[in-house]
């Protein structure tokens, strides 16, 4: 019979910067804080992050640019940290934040998923 431990970290956004917040979740999801870190066995952890809402967030940093892709020619879209904020919440700001942070394979949307955002 095999047991399993899934770890859960929390981690209180109040009064803390964007990529702050966001390089150590990205950091915990990958393992790399824990002793047996291996780059090919994806961590068993579980990430929480609270008060999302009360982001440090500078004024400089509000015009920053949010950028996907339809798929069809001329595509491309565009769009501030602070509209993406108002249309979609904070939480999708942290959760593209800390996606670009992740390596683009197969383990990107299952780490995803282990990830907890609350405003």
């Amino acid at each position: 019979m095999t047991t399993e431990t899934t770890k859960t970290y929390t981690i209180d956004a109040t009064g803390k910067r964007l990529g702050k917040v966001a390089t150590e979740a990205a950091t915990v999801m990958l393992g790399k804080n824990d002793p047996s870190f291996a780059k090919h066995i994806m961590a068993d952890v579980q990430v929480t992050i609270e008060n999302v809402s009360k982001l440090d967030i500078p004024e400089g940093k509000e015009g920053e640019i949010y950028q996907r892709y339809t798929g069809y020619p001329g595509g491309r879209r565009e769009e501030t940290l602070i509209h993406l904020a108002e249309r979609l919440g904070y939480s999708e700001v942290v959760r593209r934040s800390i996606g670009g942070m992740l390596p683009n394979n197969k383990h990107k949307k299952r780490l995803l998923n282990n990830l907890i955002i609350s405003e």
